[in-house]
């Protein structure tokens, strides 16, 4: 199933924290070429890799701002949209 997948990156960043790094992805994810769904990932934090699903690839890449401004402290931690 995965190699019948195809990514389509949007935006990667790398934050430097005390404990580490954290790591924020955003991508699209297509199985065909009419579907594709949009995630942001976040590898790094203490608790657990977090996670968004987004509909469209504008609220994607706003999105990715949002956790982006989240985990820097300039804004709350962003809703699913």
């Amino acid at each position: 199933m995965l190699d019948q997948m195809t990514l389509y990156p949007i935006a990667d960043d790398v934050l430097i924290a005390p404990g580490g790094k954290v790591v924020v992805r955003t991508y699209g994810i297509a199985s065909d070429s009419e579907r594709v769904s949009y995630r942001t990932w976040v590898t790094g934090l203490r608790d657990q890799p977090r996670y968004w699903h987004w509909g469209r690839y504008e609220e994607a890449a706003t999105g990715h701002r949002k956790v982006l401004e989240w985990l820097t402290g300039r804004g709350p931690q962003p809703m699913v949209a």
